[in-house]
């Protein structure tokens, strides 16, 4: 899956690509958004009436990334590689470390 790169390679890249300060502070936020999303999706199942929290997490989360994507002037990066939307968390909790 990584294609004979390393994930420092990988956020490398991510990071090289959200350079404008708005896009990297709305994907700072959006990115967890997202993640969080996901597993609340998992329990919403079993709530009723509840998806539509994680729902607007999402679609928030989202809409925050391609908001901050105008900013930057150029598409997200899994336009042209699917991969990214994997490399997107990896460099968030780089970024949280210090290390993006």
């Amino acid at each position: 899956m990584l294609g004979g790169r390393s994930w420092d390679d990988w956020i490398r890249q991510y990071a090289a690509s959200h350079q404008n300060p708005v896009n990297r502070l709305l994907h700072s936020f959006g990115i967890p958004m997202i993640a969080i999303s996901i597993p609340l999706f998992v329990v919403a199942y079993s709530i009723q009436g509840f998806w539509l929290f994680p729902a607007v997490l999402f679609v928030a989360g989202w809409s925050l990334q391609f908001i901050g994507h105008i900013f930057e002037g150029k598409p997200p990066e899994f336009f042209r590689d699917w991969r990214f939307l994997f490399v997107g968390l990896r460099w968030w909790v780089a970024k949280m470390r210090g290390r993006a």
